[in-house]
């Protein structure tokens, strides 16, 4: 069963940026392709970005190219994302999901989930 901790949740001003960081536990690390979510209140919950078991492929949403980067470290178990030039519409609660079988940018073909932190986005 595989355990994810999220971390770097924050309040920033419009403009500034923010890292976030996961680290899994009680798995295969390097077997997991790994993703980040968001869901803002009264939203659904939004593909961010996403990360092929090897680092080698990244996805992104829409909302975010050019401004998220997503990264990993099997060394240490840990996948986060780079959120640059933040604005008060990235304001949501973040998660960080993980499966074996290739990316997907629903949220419902994830198994494993951390509890998720807050971002907060000032104007």
């Amino acid at each position: 069963q595989v355990q994810l901790v999220e971390s770097g949740g924050g309040l920033v001003q419009a403009g500034g940026s923010l890292r976030r960081s996961c680290e899994a536990s009680g798995g295969t690390f390097s077997m997991y392709n790994m993703a980040w979510f968001r869901q803002a209140p009264g939203k659904e919950r939004e593909f961010v970005a996403a990360i092929s078991w090897r680092g080698t492929n990244t996805y992104y949403g829409d909302s975010v190219k050019g401004r998220f980067t997503i990264s990993r470290d099997n060394a240490k178990n840990t996948v986060s994302l780079q959120m640059n030039t933040l604005q008060p519409e990235d304001s949501a609660f973040y998660y960080c999901p993980c499966r074996e079988a290739p990316y997907s940018d629903y949220a419902w073909r994830y198994a494993y989930w951390g509890q998720g932190t807050q971002v907060t986005v000032s104007s």
